[in-house]
Order: C-alpha cells, then sequence, then structure tokens
C-alpha cells in the first residue's frame, strides 16, 4: 500500500470535514430528533448522514474504518491505517442545540493516531493537525499549553460527569473547572492552547478521542489513559479506560492531583 505523508492525509482530512460539515447543514441544532441506543445515548439522522459523507471522502484500498455510526467490520484490525471517525461527536449538545458538538477525524497507523481534525461548525473553529506537520487553530500555528502550574489552569470537564458528581472531589482545586460537551472538542481545545488541560474519568470509546489525541501529541502535549500508559488505537475492543491531557509541563501536577492510584480501583 502507498504511503500517505502526513501532510496528504491533512488534506483528505480537510475535505472530509468540509463535506461532512455541508451534508449536516439541513439538519437545525436544537430541533432534531434522536432516538436512543442502549445506555440512552441519542443518534439523529445527522450522525447517519455525516458519517456515510466521511466514509466516502477517506477510506482508499487498503484502509481500515472505525466509526461509531457504522457496523464494525474486524479485518480493520489487519489494517495498517485505519480511519476513526465520530461522525457527530457531541449529539446530546446537537439535540439540545448547545454550540459543543463537532465532526472529528483521526488517522491511526500501526496503533497510533497521527492526524486529526474537528470541526465545530456552530463556532467556526476547525482545527487539524499531524505529528509530522504541528497544529493549525483556522489556519494559524497554535501549540498546547506551557502552563507549570494547575493554579489558575483552565480545565475542561464532561457536563455529565460534573452533572453525575464525579468532579466533586476537585471543587476546591485551584484550577478552574469548565463543563463542555463534546470529548473530542476538549481535546482540540487543549491542543490550540485554550485551555491548559482535560480529562475523563470513564472509559471511552476510541472514536471519542482518536483525532483529539492525535491534535494533543502533535500540539507537543501528552496524553495516556488513567494508568499513565499511552494511548492505543484499533484494538479488538475500541474501548479505552479513562483519558488525561494537558500541556507538557503539566504531566507531574495533574498526576499529583487525580491521584492515579484511585482511579484505577474506582474503574478498574
Amino acid at each position: 500500500m502507498k504511503n500517505v505523508s502526513h501532510a496528504e492525509a491533512l488534506l483528505r482530512i480537510q475535505e472530509a470535514l468540509r463535506s461532512a460539515v455541508a451534508a449536516v447543514t439541513q439538519f437545525v441544532p436544537g430541533n432534531v430528533e434522536a432516538s436512543y441506543k442502549a445506555g440512552q445515548d441519542p443518534v439523529t439522522e445527522a450522525d447517519r448522514v455525516a458519517n456515510d459523507v466521511l466514509r466516502e471522502v477517506l477510506v482508499r484500498d487498503g484502509e481500515g474504518w472505525l466509526s461509531e455510526e457504522s457496523v464494525d467490520d474486524k479485518q480493520r484490525l489487519g489494517r495498517e491505517r485505519v480511519w476513526v471517525v465520530d461522525p457527530l461527536d457531541g449529539t446530546r449538545e446537537f439535540v439540545a442545540g448547545i454550540p459543543e458538538w463537532c465532526v472529528s477525524v483521526a488517522l491511526v497507523e500501526q496503533g497510533r493516531a497521527v492526524a486529526g481534525g474537528i470541526c465545530n461548525p456552530a463556532t467556526g473553529e476547525l482545527i487539524l493537525g499531524s505529528l509530522e506537520t504541528g497544529v493549525t487553530l483556522n489556519g494559524q500555528t497554535v501549540r498546547a499549553s506551557q502552563r507549570a502550574s494547575l493554579a489558575g489552569a483552565l480545565v475542561l470537564a464532561s457536563r455529565s460527569e460534573v452533572n453525575r458528581g464525579e468532579w466533586d472531589r476537585f471543587r476546591s482545586a485551584s484550577f478552574t473547572i469548565r463543563p463542555l460537551g463534546s470529548v473530542a472538542y476538549k481535546l482540540a481545545l487543549v491542543a490550540a492552547g485554550v485551555a491548559d488541560a482535560t480529562w475523563t474519568l470513564v472509559p471511552k470509546h476510541e472514536w471519542d478521542v482518536a483525532a483529539g489525541v492525535a491534535l494533543v501529541e502533535a500540539a507537543g502535549g501528552f496524553v495516556h489513559d488513567l494508568r499513565s500508559a499511552p494511548v492505543k488505537f484499533n484494538s479488538a475492543s475500541a474501548l479505552l479506560s479513562g483519558l488525561v491531557a494537558g500541556g507538557p509541563k503539566l504531566r507531574a501536577p495533574i498526576a499529583s492531583t487525580l491521584d492515579f492510584r484511585f482511579q484505577i480501583e474506582q474503574w478498574g
């Protein structure tokens, strides 16, 4: 299979995002019908339309595909290059008309997310990046936060986790907590240096985070799971433990704050 440079991959990602966003403009956030999967996760016709467009633009012969809105084809496990996408990450926010959803696309090579892009049409943000090229926000080069302390930092939290009380233990912390929707969007904002860090205390699927992981690492930040291990993609289960991401100098302060032993015992 012909090698694809990260620059070429980013051109394909950008075209796929543009096409998917154009396809979902027929749907009005806050005024769409939703059905519900097991676990009460909403899905809309916009998710399915975006999924079809992304697959058509992205996939070439010999490449694998993993998407929240497609039946999992296990042939991907034998592919060196796999597209991991969430056609509409933050569907709950999309249905509610909250501008915190995005289209999320990642290229995974040999288990590592090497390039990614997210587009939030509601805010006009397009964040693209790869390990070879770095990261841009609407065409301007950006990088992860260089803050060395959590004091005064902006940490993005899952709105659902906050509502369930899972962030109560950080209520007296020295950093600012901002609840937000899509996890892909949160990771992209960390990559862009708009926020200093984010973490999720519950398992996530690969399609939720692959693009964001690629962006954070491409921007010079760090990402690992709750066991402090690197995040690997294209696994059989496609389920990851929780995730921690931030600027490069925040790895130790975040580890101290989270107390990973607690997390491992809590989430196994």
